[in-house]
């Protein structure tokens, strides 16, 4: 039977419809996203929050195709990833998403420079020169490209993660815990940085955070609770994201 995607996802930048995600079997089985149904929007800043264990990760790992749904749908703009194959998820990811993660990921072996470029080198295709000058300008690492990952502070590795995720012009950049690792005035910087990519480069951002600094960022917030949709704030701050936390783990 074909199910058609309900109005808030159907010109998402991506979304998911139904979605089900169970770890396990019998009665050990986990079901860490249940029936979840949300699209993010085009150029836009989006945080998804939720206590430990509230699915938010599992979420974003569905959605950009780094784990598989047990039912459901994701689609990345008109593209279904849902049954698509190992080859076909790694083509869409490359070619389509960018990523910046808590520990960075950045190859050891690279300069920063390489760092930046690897994903366009690895999909055979050359960056755009105008691009690429104003992030590594706006990044500050100008002169920083020469240099390995252990020869930068924790800031500035992840500012060459978030050149790399950018400079492809991906659809969607996924951002899991991005300042996890970083001090308070280099993690500012940071969603500083993704902030203006969705104003300046129309780039489509989806964070996962449990920070509600961090969230007072975004231009919206998705809170999961148990699986499930728990609640959406439009235009958070640190305020508003941490009573509507406080009440969700009220109704725990």
């Amino acid at each position: 039977m074909t199910t058609h995607a309900p109005p808030e996802t159907s010109h998402a930048a991506v979304a998911a419809v139904d979605l089900v995600k169970v770890y396990g079997s019998g009665e050990t089985a986990v079901r860490a996203l249940d029936g979840v149904s949300v699209g993010f929007g085009r150029a836009a800043f989006t945080a998804i929050m939720g206590s430990s264990g509230s699915g938010k990760s599992t979420l974003m790992h569905c959605l950009a195709g780094l784990d598989t749904a047990t039912s459901g749908r994701v689609l990345l703009g008109g593209t279904e990833l849902t049954g698509q194959s190992d080859r076909t998820l790694t083509r869409v990811r490359r070619e389509r998403i960018g990523f910046v993660f808590q520990s960075f990921n950045l190859l050891p072996q690279l300069t920063a420079a390489q760092n930046v470029t690897l994903p366009l080198d690895l999909a055979g295709r050359q960056p755009d020169p105008e691009l690429l000058a104003h992030l590594v300008r706006v990044l500050g690492l100008t002169d920083r490209l020469g240099h390995r990952p252990s020869e930068l502070s924790g800031g500035q590795q992840q500012r060459v993660a978030l050149a790399r995720a950018l400079v492809a012009r991906p659809e969607v950049v996924f951002a899991d815990e991005p300042t996890g690792n970083l001090d308070s005035r280099s993690g500012a910087e940071v969603l500083t940085i993704l902030r203006d990519s969705v104003r300046d480069l129309g780039q489509t951002v989806v964070m996962v955070t449990h920070d509600p600094i961090a969230a007072g960022y975004a231009d919206r917030v998705v809170l999961l609770a148990d699986g499930r949709l728990a609640g959406d704030i439009d235009k958070p701050n640190q305020v508003s994201v941490t009573d509507a936390l406080r009440d969700l783990a009220a109704r725990a």
